[in-house]
């Protein structure tokens, strides 16, 4: 269950990733729910999306510990 939560995560920030605002607000609510290590994992996955938009970037301060 909680993989299929990581993978709807990034479904969901991969069709936001067009407005910075909207992808912010979902990368604060994958925070809340994924685990720790899903969290990791998640980073890698934003990084991807930031290299494509570099606009993205100011949503990385949610992701520190």
């Amino acid at each position: 269950m909680a993989r299929a939560m990581l993978e709807y995560t990034k479904t969901v920030l991969h069709k936001v990733s067009f407005d910075a605002t909207l992808f912010c607000k979902e990368v604060q609510k994958a925070v809340e729910r994924l685990l720790p290590y899903e969290i990791e994992e998640l980073k890698e996955f934003i990084l991807s999306l930031i290299r494509q938009n570099p606009e993205l970037d100011k949503c990385l301060i949610y992701l520190k510990p």
